[in-house]
């Protein structure tokens, strides 16, 4: 696992990711877009995004900052059939 705090200014330019990853809004508001859906966001949200989903954070305040958290095998969690109960 991988853990930063994530705070683009003016734009973001992030791409997909090869791992799945959450991320927990510290502060600001904004619209995270992923693939076709946009949604509000605000401090406290959680948002998930499976690994090589297109996304990024838009129209975000200036305090705008989140955690993000990376994890799991390359591909995401579904392509992973090692996990036995």
């Amino acid at each position: 696992m991988k853990v930063g705090i994530y705070g683009p200014r003016g734009h973001d330019p992030q791409g997909p990711h090869i791992r799945d990853e959450i991320y927990v809004i510290i502060s600001g508001t904004g619209t995270f877009v992923k693939n076709d859906e946009r949604r509000p966001f605000q401090p406290l949200d959680l948002l998930f995004v499976e690994a090589g989903a297109t996304h990024r954070f838009e129209d975000f305040t200036e305090d705008f900052a989140t955690w993000v958290l990376f994890w799991g095998p390359k591909g995401g969690e579904m392509l992973s059939t090692s996990f036995k109960n």
